[in-house]
């Protein structure tokens, strides 16, 4: 695997023609098809597509809960999917972690906040005694801007928002290298989601962090990530710098997903059009369509004749 790209960045993650297929024989549903793409160190990389796309699904087979039916997914030039030895697997463990979409799913009812956010440490020893993993979690509590006092306290007790900072403490305080952030904001209000943001931004730029953000909402992901790859039915359709793509989005189903975007003012959203994207609009009988890259990062999926399209739409709009 190569270390470094033509931009000198190094690839912290790389997915190699990765396949997931759940069930088997007649009932074999291929939910992610010969994905692949890279994440560099310290970037933030949104993962975008409407529900049933195959995001989660990727996010998943990153931290080994969904194995690999075909491909390769590599960290810091390892191998780590498939089978691993026991020490290799606590370490791909510690360094990724993952924030789950449902704040109230993911954490034990039964368990006080103390025990939740101590529980990797208490798995990996990340603690000198017991002095210092009272002062690690009371730490990171405060940084998810949570009381200490709230430790003893169970999930049931707080609001929506902030399990969910209780569920990025969790992460956070395993110092990992990579987070796997699973649509953390879907199930907040509004007023609460730009504060969780604006708390993963912060971690990102105090520890050098690398992010998988899971997303439907492409609004949100421009706020955060640094490039985009839009999902189609387990496919990927188009890959590319945010602004790059926010300005010469090429794909059909890209473009869906920008015309969905809501506008604040309620007349001209009213006049809006919306483009709906219809897969039969694209001829694939005779020609075989493929992700390509058009130059600058940009890359888009499509058939020969399509991607000279893309490319002439592309250039003479630059």
């Amino acid at each position: 695997m190569s270390e470094t790209t033509r931009t000198d960045k190094q690839v912290l993650l790389s997915i190699k023609n990765l396949d997931v297929v759940f069930g088997k024989g007649k009932k074999a549903f291929k939910a992610v098809d010969n994905v692949s793409f890279d994440i560099y160190k310290g970037e933030t990389l949104s993962l975008v597509g409407e529900s049933g796309s195959g995001k989660t699904t990727i996010g998943r087979a990153i931290v080994r809960i969904n194995p690999c039916s075909n491909g390769e997914i590599w960290y810091d030039g390892e191998k780590i999917s498939g089978k691993l030895s026991r020490a290799k697997d606590r370490e791909v463990i510690r360094k990724i972690q993952m924030i789950f979409q449902d704040p109230a799913a993911s954490l034990n009812e039964r368990a006080t906040i103390e025990y939740i956010i101590s529980e990797g440490l208490y798995n990996f020893k990340l603690y000198k005694d017991e002095k210092d993993r009272i002062q690690k979690i009371e730490t990171i509590m405060k940084e998810v801007g949570l009381l200490p006092e709230h430790l003893t306290r169970y999930p049931h007790e707080f609001s929506g928002g902030q399990r969910q900072r209780i569920g990025l403490a969790r992460s956070i305080v395993m110092e990992p290298e990579f987070v796997v952030a699973d649509e953390p904001i879907s199930a907040l209000d509004v007023s609460i989601r730009a504060q969780v943001l604006n708390l993963l931004k912060k971690f990102q730029q105090e520890r050098g962090l690398t992010y998988l953000f899971i997303a439907h909402d492409l609004s949100i992901v421009r706020f955060i990530s640094d490039r985009i790859v839009v999902i189609y039915k387990g496919r990927i359709m188009e890959i590319a710098e945010t602004e790059e793509l926010f300005q010469y989005p090429l794909h059909p189903y890209t473009k869906s997903l920008i015309s969905a975007i809501p506008i604040p003012d309620p007349r001209i959203e009213k006049k809006k059009n919306l483009f709906v994207y219809d897969p039969a609009m694209h001829d694939y009988s005779t020609e075989q369509p493929s992700l390509c890259d058009l130059g600058n990062g940009h890359m888009v999926f499509g058939s020969p004749t399509e991607i000279e399209q893309y490319k002439a739409i592309r250039f003479s709009e630059a």
